[in-house]
């Protein structure tokens, strides 16, 4: 690819050239921008171009340095290619020298220092590298801080301040190390709203805006429970997925997360008319997620894709999981075996649904097919098909405490997103009081609920309630997001 090139150029031009004693600056030109668009949308080549022709006729503008590590964050963070990593780890440290040489009396000095680093931490993580992501971004953090108290009215700052400060309040257990190596204490409700109000203020036009938009929209739908918000925002003009294969991802992403495996279909399917889009595999593993929540079996051929072609280990786990259990499900045994064998010699457990995986192909328990069915459902928003199908039930009919407390909280998910709160809450109550000593994730997910449910009513004693019996419960499947979640409502209740 092109950017194996983009830092040679940069390296023969600001060493080799004559403009040893040229001052450098930092300009968000045409080409900065044209370059940062292209990198935003997915489309490698044309952003090292851009970026290229940039670097040649303005060796000294180092914010082409620092847009051109858009190429190396992109590429790595979606397809997670051990061998990309080791092939480009080193540009972080080169484009840091050259990141050197520009003046410290500039704010973007520090700020363009700051970002890589935060950058390359992303990547540290995706890679399973957490030692590296935790020094790299507290290098990350310390610049950003200095930068924030030498040039408090710089707001560029709060775009990556904002994002440390509320990651940092939510840290799940397994990563509270690395707030402890950040020195931080953060704050939801603050770094959201430092996000926001840039957003609010800056245009498309400026620099760095998508990464404000992006940042805002996920840390708002996760951390500050604002759904159907977010929801509004990425339908509207201001969230520019036409031709736009990152935008357009999140959408589908955001769309499978919020419930709306349709829109998440409709969005895939526009994606794949858009120039790039066979060249990230994770695309595949998001229309095959989608489908799963149909029993459509069109989903095992683009899961079959995305294992075939992805060269990363997240969520490999997790697609052989979801082709195991949509085999059974259609009672294909030896297919839905053969599946489950490969789960435990592939992929990685460092994300939840990898380590759910894990245990489901070690513990060789089936699951019961009806549940089955209905969390599919219930997860693509299909609620009167499952209810049709879950009604038909009652919690008798399932013999083990586990399925009895799935059925609850199944049941109780329904009814939650069908507006009844309180055969919601009487469900969940079940569910929490059948599960609340058990591994399984049925009581906290339960009780992470309840909190919502009384934090929209505005009990907040009651929301507090659930959302600490939530952390206090012993559950492994979907720990860190579901304690993320209860840990990110706390400190929006100012619990800290």
């Amino acid at each position: 690819m092109l950017h194996r090139h983009i830092l040679a150029t940069i390296i023969i031009l600001l060493l080799v050239s004559p403009l040893r004693g040229a001052e450098y600056y930092y300009e968000f030109n045409a080409n900065c921008q044209k370059a940062y668009e292209h990198y935003m949308a997915l489309r490698f080549t044309e952003g090292n171009n851009t970026i290229n022709a940039e670097i040649k006729a303005h060796p000294q503008n180092l914010m082409a340095v620092y847009i051109s590590n858009y190429a190396d964050c992109m590429l790595l963070l979606f397809n997670g290619d051990p061998r990309d990593y080791d092939k480009y780890y080193n540009h972080l440290a080169k484009r840091q020298t050259l990141l050197s040489r520009g003046s410290t009396s500039s704010p973007w000095y520090r700020l363009t220092k700051a970002a890589l680093y935060m950058q390359w931490a992303f990547i540290h993580v995706r890679m399973g590298e957490n030692f590296k992501a935790a020094t790299t971004f507290r290098k990350s953090y310390i610049l950003l801080k200095e930068n924030d108290r030498l040039f408090p009215h710089f707001d560029y700052n709060d775009i990556f301040l904002g994002v440390e400060e509320a990651v940092a309040g939510t840290v799940p257990d397994d990563y509270k190390w690395i707030a402890a190596i950040f020195g931080m204490k953060g704050d939801v409700k603050k770094g959201v709203a430092k996000l926001d109000a840039f957003v609010r203020k800056h245009s498309v036009q400026e620099p760095l805006y998508y990464d404000a938009l992006l940042f805002s929209t996920y840390l708002k739908f996760y951390l500050m429970s604002q759904q159907e918000e977010v929801w509004r925002t990425i339908n509207s003009t201001a969230f520019p997925v036409k031709n736009n294969l990152l935008f357009s991802f999140v959408k589908a992403n955001i769309a499978l997360n919020y419930r709306k495996a349709e829109d998440a279909l409709i969005t895939i399917r526009q994606m794949q008319q858009i120039q790039g889009y066979n060249s990230i595999p994770a695309f595949d593993y998001e229309m095959g997620s989608a489908l799963v929540h149909k029993a459509d079996n069109d989903a095992l051929y683009y899961l079959q894709r995305f294992v075939a072609n992805y060269k990363g280990n997240l969520f490999v786990k997790d697609a052989y999981h979801k082709m195991a259990c949509m085999q059974y499900a259609e009672g294909r045994v030896k297919e839905a075996a053969s599946y489950r064998l490969k789960i435990t010699s592939t992929g990685s457990t460092d994300v939840d649904a990898d380590r759910r995986a894990e245990r489901f192909a070690k513990e060789d328990v089936w699951p019961n097919v009806v549940l089955l069915k209905a969390s599919w459902m219930i997860d693509g928003g299909y609620y009167n098909k499952a209810l049709s199908l879950l009604g038909n039930y009652k919690e008798a009919d399932f013999s083990s405490v586990p399925e009895a407390a799935e059925y609850n909280l199944r049941m109780g998910r329904i009814y939650d997103e069908l507006g009844d709160d309180n055969k919601a809450l009487q469900y969940y109550a079940r569910a929490m009081y059948i599960g609340r000593l058990r591994k399984e994730y049925f009581a906290a997910r339960a009780s992470l609920q309840a909190a919502f449910i009384y934090e929209r009513l505005g009990n907040k004693q009651q929301a507090i309630h659930y959302f600490n019996q939530c952390l206090e419960m012993p559950v492994q499947d979907y720990k860190n997001a579901i304690k993320q979640q209860a840990k990110a409502g706390m400190n929006r209740l100012s619990i800290k």
